[in-house]
């Protein structure tokens, strides 16, 4: 029971990695608030781990700041944020990227972070204690070609993580972020173009290890560095990719 008191929100946590944390951080006794855009599906998966959920866009304001209210009005406070939510583009020439793509990219996994440190910071300000988790990729630390923008926003959100932590250790907030490989979630597809056997083989060559991520590896890890066994921990990207990043 690690997280036994807590309480934790987790974007996109319907499906994929969010949904792997949301029932590792049930598992350990956190009280959770799963968010997604997809109602039906959000839904069932808090329904099977008996824990609240709401509908959010993380890319718009007035619904981050609406679950940052609705958090604080439930439960009375933000224990941990784990911003999960993102998108990825198609694999293509850095060029032939639209703009509305971009913006979309960009307002997923960049801005949502941007919310939670406008929305969910002043609460765990006011409690002097606070644990923020962005997931980001190993494509921010080793970019693969034709994904160059989509490596781009990881990146800005692991330098996000490094000043975030530097500005509010102070305040006993701290800030980490997990670089997972590409995994057996909904976004696999787009990142390989196509979901080919021969196009997994030739992926899988790049992880030492020999196999992608799964939910279960992202919770675990998230588990502990959002816990107290994690205290003196903050700044930190650990690289949850099977040796991908050597």
């Amino acid at each position: 029971m690690k997280l036994s008191g807590k309480t934790a929100v987790i974007t996109g946590a319907a499906s994929g990695f969010g949904k792997g944390i949301a029932e590792k951080f049930s598992q350990e006794g956190a009280k959770i608030i799963l968010a997604d855009l997809n109602n039906e599906l959000v839904e069932q998966t808090a329904k099977n781990i008996n824990q609240d959920w709401q509908h959010v866009d993380v890319a718009n304001s007035n619904s981050m700041k609406s679950l940052s209210e609705y958090i604080i009005k439930k439960y009375g406070s933000i224990d941990i944020m784990v911003n999960n939510a993102g998108i990825t583009h198609l694999p293509m020439p850095l060029e032939d990227l639209s703009e509305e793509e971009f913006d979309k990219v960009f307002a997923v996994n960049a801005k949502s972070v941007f919310f939670c440190g406008k929305y969910f910071v002043p609460h765990m300000k006011k409690s002097k204690r606070g644990s923020i988790l962005n997931i980001a990729s190993t494509a921010g630390l080793s970019p693969r070609p034709n994904l160059n923008w989509y490596n781009a926003s990881k990146g800005w959100m692991i330098t996000a993580t490094k000043t975030m932590a530097v500005e509010l250790a102070t305040h006993n907030i701290r800030v980490n972020a997990l670089a997972p490989v590409a995994g057996e979630t909904p976004l696999l597809k787009s990142f390989l173009g196509e979901d080919t056997p021969e196009r997994r083989n030739a992926f899988l060559s790049t992880i030492p290890l020999g196999r992608f991520s799964t939910p279960e590896d992202l919770a675990n890890t998230a588990c502990f560095i959002c816990s107290d066994e994690a205290s003196m921990i903050t700044g930190a990207v650990l690289e949850v990719d099977g040796g991908r990043c050597i």
